[in-house]
């Protein structure tokens, strides 16, 4: 069992920064692939990024160039860089660990214009 909590979000302005990060419990953090995902209001679940065991790292081709995801299996902890922040990017961000499809509770980023 792999338990994951999110940190980092909040209210930012548009055209800020936050870092999000998400925690792992648990053993062999560093064979899984670790993702995050985005919820809207109204809208469905939708990838952002990924990086798998070996780093490398997959984007949403939308964000890829104002998001960076990064992991450090020494912490237990993937990162995901968020620059230049839109309104558009307000949602629920979910941390999710591959294959066995853990998923965090979620945390809150607000971008006002």
């Amino acid at each position: 069992q792999v338990q994951l909590e999110e940190s980092g979000g909040g209210l930012v302005q548009a055209g800020g920064s936050l870092r999000l990060s998400c925690a792992a419990s648990g053993r062999s953090f560093s064979s899984y692939g670790m993702g995050w995902f985005r919820q809207a209001p109204g809208k469905e679940r939708e990838f952002v990024a990924s990086i798998s065991w070996s780093v490398r790292p997959f984007y949403a081709d939308s964000l890829r160039d104002r998001f960076t995801i990064t992991r450090d299996n020494a912490k237990n902890t993937v990162y995901l860089q968020m620059n230049n922040l839109k309104p558009e990017d307000t949602a629920v961000y979910y941390c999710n660990a591959r294959p066995a499809n853990y998923w965090g509770k979620g945390i809150q980023v607000t971008v006002s214009s």
